[in-house]
């Protein structure tokens, strides 16, 4: 199967490895579904690898930020940076990034961890992301920059992450 261009496994791998190198890293993580009883929920795979410790948010906006819940949650974290995975990029990931620059958040998105059902969706999505101040990478990108140096004692770790 495919969203677009991107194979939904390949995207899907992604999303896993980030979560996985969030918990090596000790990040929190929140997850949110949009409108699972129409939509469906999260992928199986994905809820698998989540510690039990992990938020799940069911909203119905398609901005995180505007979410209640999910905003205080991300207020408590304390943390600046936020790396935005999952789908559709052109609809939720896009207004959630958008929202969280208006509200001086600094986004990192994924390109290789997101998708749309259509090609050109998901292309528009980043270029309006990227114009607007966020940081646009890859999942490796990102396990290799908060890994920082290879002398590390969890640098191992990291490496089984890209492997």
């Amino acid at each position: 199967a495919a969203i677009g261009s991107d194979p939904v496994d390949d995207v899907i791998d992604r999303c896993v490895q980030l979560i996985r190198m969030a918990q090596l890293f000790e990040a929190p993580i929140l997850l949110t579904e949009q409108y699972p009883r129409g939509l469906g929920h999260t992928s199986e795979r994905v809820k698998s690898v989540l510690p039990p410790t992990c938020q799940v948010f069911e909203k119905s906006t398609m901005s995180c930020w505007r979410d209640e819940a999910f905003r205080e949650a991300l207020q408590r974290t304390g943390r600046e940076h936020i790396i935005v995975c999952g789908v559709e990029s052109h609809v939720c990931i896009q207004q959630t990034v958008l929202d969280l620059l208006r509200v001086d958040y600094s986004p990192f998105v994924p390109i290789n961890a997101v998708a749309s059902r259509f090609a050109f969706d998901k292309a528009a999505a980043i270029d309006r992301m990227r114009t607007a101040g966020a940081e646009m990478t890859t999942a490796e990108a990102i396990v290799f920059e908060l890994a920082e140096r290879c002398d590390d004692a969890k640098f191992k770790d990291v490496l089984k992450l890209v492997k």
